[in-house]
């Protein structure tokens, strides 16, 4: 196996971010790529991810991803690129951030208030 199987093998955020600089960097694209730019990017790729559920809704929705499980991948991975990228120029340890973020979540969220419920933070009886 060699060091490029290696990487495609793994799933660490280190080895995708890896992936992902060796993909930007082989084509000198890191000169296009700023805050802003990369931002537009990750919320162009979000916006098709969005489009490929747009107009139905239930079981037609379950069917139509279904149906479209390859290109609904494609579309989260160009989400998780931009994600990792920006990530990385920023110094944000991501792995770090979204454990933070998740316990934040949970003070925000507690078990007993927001079971089975859709309302946001804000509107459960929290405290917060």
């Amino acid at each position: 196996m060699n060091e490029e199987d290696s990487i495609i093998d793994s799933d660490s955020l280190a080895c995708l971010t890896d992936m992902v600089l060796r993909f930007r960097d082989e084509r000198q694209w890191a000169q296009f790529h700023n805050p802003k730019d990369m931002a537009i990017s990750l919320s162009l790729e979000a916006a098709e991810l969005l489009e490929l559920m747009q107009w139905k809704n239930g079981a037609a929705l379950e069917q139509h991803l279904s149906a479209k499980r390859k290109e609904t991948g494609e579309e989260l991975a160009d989400v998780l690129y931009w994600t990792l990228l920006i990530a990385r120029d920023l110094k944000i340890d991501l792995a770090a951030a979204f454990k933070q973020k998740m316990a934040s979540n949970a003070l925000k969220y507690p078990i007993d208030k927001a079971r089975g419920s859709s309302m946001k933070y804000t509107e459960l009886d929290t405290g917060i």
